[in-house]
């Protein structure tokens, strides 16, 4: 089937261009978002009467997804999530999860414009596409951690594992010097009972 882009889409084309995509595309995406019109003679030359209109909006809506994705670009937000010692999540972070946190902070998200590179099932720091404009995308940073003073921990640069492991290796040295102290104090009490042993 063939359609008329309205605005670019990725991997397809630009506005305007004329393109052969299979029918249940068409008819479950591109046309009833308003990303193309089927390409009829009808609709053809009434889109060259309208593109000149149509450029100048898709010019304005994309300098205000610049200027958010100036504003949102780098930006962190924490997502509180359960999670196992290990650090897998009881479940994971989806796309509306994102959209509500960067909401929280005052950005307008939708949950449409957020793409995960990959599902989030661990704690840490996950990058994040956000399609402001078919041609603006910005790259937030989801930190997901099981409390606040967790984030602030991997927001420093340690992962969960790091300050378990450290957690783990001052307890070790703790134990360690309390038998030390244990081992002293039976050494003084053995040299005690050889002086009086020696004095009877």
């Amino acid at each position: 089937m063939q359609v008329i882009l309205l605005e670019r889409v990725a991997k397809l084309g630009q506005m305007g261009d004329v393109v052969d995509v299979k029918p249940g595309f068409a008819r479950n995406y591109l046309l009833p978002q308003g990303k193309a019109l089927s390409a009829s003679e009808k609709n053809i030359s009434d889109f060259a009467n309208r593109k000149a209109q149509l450029e100048a909006q898709n010019l304005e809506t994309r300098k205000e997804a610049e200027a958010m994705a100036d504003k949102l670009n780098g930006q962190q937000f924490i997502v509180i999530r359960q999670a196992s010692d290990s650090g897998a999540l009881y479940g994971s972070v989806s796309t509306r999860d994102a959209a509500d946190a960067a909401t929280e902070n005052g950005f307008t998200v939708e949950r449409k414009q957020v793409a995960l590179t990959r599902p989030i099932k661990d704690l840490g720091l996950h990058d994040v596409l956000v399609t402001l404009h078919p041609e603006v995308v910005a790259t937030i940073q989801l930190n997901v951690a099981r409390s606040v003073e967790e984030a602030a921990l991997q927001a420093s640069g340690k992962s969960i594992q790091d300050a378990a492991a450290e957690a783990d290796q001052a307890a070790d040295f703790e134990i360690a010097e309390l038998f030390d102290d244990i081992g002293g104090a039976a050494g003084e009490d053995d040299d005690y009972s050889d002086r009086r042993d020696n004095n009877a």
